[in-house]
């Protein structure tokens, strides 16, 4: 990541703006680093994914040194209050321009009443801040994330000819407080309920798992297994956590591999993709999303409006958003993360899974 990834080809066309503004910055990087002011990121956690650590923030330190602008970039370890005092220490410390992945709602939105009362500007980062007051929302497209991990379970299915009416397809959803969830969700249901509604498959169990951890959707997987004496031909995962935890409890009851979606394109799903175990992750180039919010922060640091292509509803309003395309990856196409430098082919052609690398 370090080293400057290259960018998707199919991603360029989301954030080609993104990365004109972030350009302009660097080349009059010397002029404002004496500027007052800063940015501060404040990220959600470790584990409800690992790109926030891995790639996030990386992807941010990088992006604001070569902007000339002084970042801090923080993680509240999925502590809301904690996240609250850190963007309290940003404000202290004069940042004036806050890049927010909610944790909990209510704290996301007395944060940036925090910033609006120092005369700062917020914005919302992956996670959209419902009934908030973000300038902007800067995202992946949520409801092409579900359509994209739907339709890879029910290909998925097919392959395994386990698709049709007694085909039991279940729904691990993410966190039910986090507005992505529901937009992913979205997604799903524009897919899978025709289906469900003219018994091409059969609808089995859906949740949502709280706090996207993987320890609860082991065990709510497990109760959906019990829940249907095991009968459960293909499950949308919300991400690659998600889905580790179906790959591990089916693993642990010897059962087969099943059809299952994922989403981040991580170490671990790409491993449980060439290895038979899960059909398809949503690959989300986090530099791009990265790209966007800096350019983002960039025009509110100079009074400006920042850069959008779409809005999104947000309460009673349309709140101006800046959405970045994603991709399905599968077996036949998880190489291309090597080449995007996005993943290492060491990191995932390693130990029991070497054998599976093309």
């Amino acid at each position: 990541m370090k080293s400057g990834p290259r960018r998707p080809s199919a991603l360029l066309a989301g954030v080609a703006v993104a990365a004109v503004a972030v350009a302009v910055v660097a080349s009059g990087a010397t002029a404002r680093t004496a500027q007052t002011g800063s940015v501060c990121v404040l990220l959600p956690d470790t584990k409800s994914s690992v790109r926030w650590e891995q790639f996030d923030k990386p992807a941010f330190v990088n992006g604001f040194k070569k902007a000339g602008i002084k970042a801090t970039v923080v993680n509240a370890l999925n502590d809301p209050q904690k996240q609250l005092s850190q963007a309290e220490q940003c404000i202290s410390s004069g940042a004036k321009v806050g890049i927010i992945t909610s944790i909990d709602t209510g704290t996301s939105i007395a944060i940036q009443k925090k910033f609006t009362a120092a005369g700062g500007k917020t914005i919302d980062y992956d996670r959209q801040i419902v009934g908030g007051t973000g300038s902007v929302y800067v995202s992946f497209d949520g409801n092409l994330v579900g359509r994209q991990q739907a339709r890879g379970v029910v290909a998925g299915m097919k392959a395994k000819k386990t698709y049709g009416p007694n085909g039991v397809l279940a729904q691990l959803w993410g966190g039910p407080t986090d507005a992505n969830a529901f937009w992913f969700k979205s997604g799903n249901d524009d897919i899978l309920n025709p289906l469900f509604r003219n018994k091409k498959v059969k609808k089995g169990p859906a949740k949502f798992v709280p706090e996207w951890d993987a320890k609860n959707a082991q065990t709510i997987f497990e109760q959906m297994l019990v829940q249907t004496n095991n009968n459960i031909q293909g499950v949308v995962g919300a991400n690659d956590n998600i889905a580790g935890a179906v790959v591990a409890t089916l693993k642990a009851k010897g059962l087969k591999p099943i059809a299952l979606s994922g989403q981040d394109a991580t170490v671990q799903g790409v491993q449980n993709i060439i290895s038979g175990w899960q059909t398809n992750t949503v690959y989300k180039y986090v530099p791009a999303e990265a790209n966007a919010a800096i350019a983002a922060a960039v025009a509110l640091y100079k009074g400006k409006k920042p850069p959008s292509n779409s809005t999104r509803p947000n309460g009673k309003k349309k709140q101006p958003t800046f959405v970045i395309p994603v991709i399905s990856i599968t077996k036949a196409n998880y190489t291309r993360l090597f080449k995007d430098k996005f993943l290492k082919r060491s990191e995932v052609c390693s130990g029991e899974y070497k054998q599976y690398c093309k």
